[in-house]
This record gives structure tokens, C-alpha cells and sequence, in this order.
């Protein structure tokens, strides 16, 4: 959770140097969103692919669990999708491009805010953040009324890494194999699927 609010306060220092002109240099004359999505990628990468341990464990996995990706993925989606009719000034393809980021705030909304804007781009990081941090923060209750499950679909991309620790402690660690295949399915699914809703 600490990372999350450090996040959360880095954002809101840039909205203040923005608003009161501060910065050095005018930034968006530089594609600098560009070149950090590429890092973003790069370095996405590197960890999904260099890690060969966790690559090795997943073929311990209980085969039926596996679709828990693929489940939280459409559950999101169809969220999204039953959420955009009480939006009526955004379209179904940007709540579903919003809902496509399942936690991965740096990354989504980097794209979004390529296709579609800043303001998309703010309302996507925004989401992202709090559902990692309703993540962190809800995981106790989930294990008790929905299951051990509940925790690792609900932190989407994030279980591969920030809301591993809380997963571990109130779901058990026979999970933590299981919440970094989910992790790591997610978050490969992100900038697929956002840059699909977002070209729509």
C-alpha cells in the first residue's frame, strides 16, 4: 500500500507543477510518454522472462485453476461493460480500455493517455490505483466471505508482485504460485487489450 500512495503523491505534485507552470521544460513538445511506455514494455519483459523459477512452477499448477486469469479478465470486462451504460459522456470501448489496465496504473494509462488523452489517461491511472489498494486493503474480508480466490482476482496484475505479500498472509502460501501465474497472465493481457478498446 505504501507504494501506492507514493504513487498517488507523485501524481498530485505533478497536477501542482503543471497548474502553476513549475516545470523546467515544456513536456509536451518531447514525446517522453512514448519513450517510457518502451521502458515500460522492455522492462516488463525482463522480469516476465528472466525470472526461470517461477516460469519452472507453474508447471505444478492445477490445470482448472489456470482459467483464473481468463476469469478475471472477462469478469472485469463485463463490469466494465454493465458500468459504461450509467456513463453517458464516455463510450463502452473507453470504460472497457479503463477496466483493461486490472491494476497496471504506469502502463494503461501511458497508453490511453497516447490514444485518447490525458483525461482518459488520469481517469485510468486513478482506477488502476484503487483497485490495487481496495486490493490491499479488502484482502482479510475477501478470504473470509468469498474464498481465497477472491483476493487474487480482485488484485488483477498486481498479484505478481505489490499485493503478493497480503495474499500470501490471508489466502496461505500454497497460493503464491498461483497469484504470480495470474500476475503474470494479466499483466501480459494489458497493453493488448488496452490498445484493442482503445483503436476502437
Amino acid at each position: 500500500m505504501k507504494g501506492s500512495l507514493i504513487i498517488v503523491c507523485f501524481f498530485v505534485l505533478g497536477i501542482l507543477v503543471s497548474y502553476y507552470d513549475l516545470e523546467p521544460i515544456d513536456f509536451t513538445t518531447y514525446n517522453l510518454s512514448f519513450v517510457a511506455l518502451c521502458m515500460l514494455m522492455f522492462s516488463v519483459g525482463i522480469s516476465v522472462g528472466g525470472d526461470t523459477k517461477t516460469l519452472a512452477s507453474f508447471k505444478n499448477l492445477d490445470p482448472r485453476l489456470m482459467l483464473l486469469p481468463l476469469m478475471t479478465i472477462v469478469g472485469t470486462l463485463l463490469g466494465c461493460f454493465a458500468i459504461s451504460f450509467l456513463l453517458e459522456d464516455r463510450s463502452i470501448a473507453e470504460c472497457l480500455a479503463v477496466g483493461s489496465g486490472f491494476g497496471y496504473y504506469s502502463l494503461s494509462s501511458i497508453i490511453i493517455t497516447e490514444y485518447k488523452g490525458a483525461e482518459l489517461g488520469t481517469i485510468a491511472l486513478l482506477s488502476n490505483v484503487i483497485r490495487e489498494v481496495l486490493a490491499l486493503l479488502c484482502t482479510p474480508f475477501l478470504v473470509i466471505y468469498f474464498g481465497k480466490l477472491a483476493p487474487i482476482s480482485i488484485g488483477g496484475a498486481t498479484t505478481m508482485d505489490t499485493t503478493l505479500p497480503i495474499i500470501s498472509r490471508f489466502s496461505g502460501k500454497e497460493y503464491i504460485v498461483l497469484a504470480i501465474f495470474h500476475g503474470c497472465v494479466v499483466d501480459f493481457s494489458v497493453p493488448f487489450l488496452v490498445t484493442l478498446f482503445c483503436s476502437i
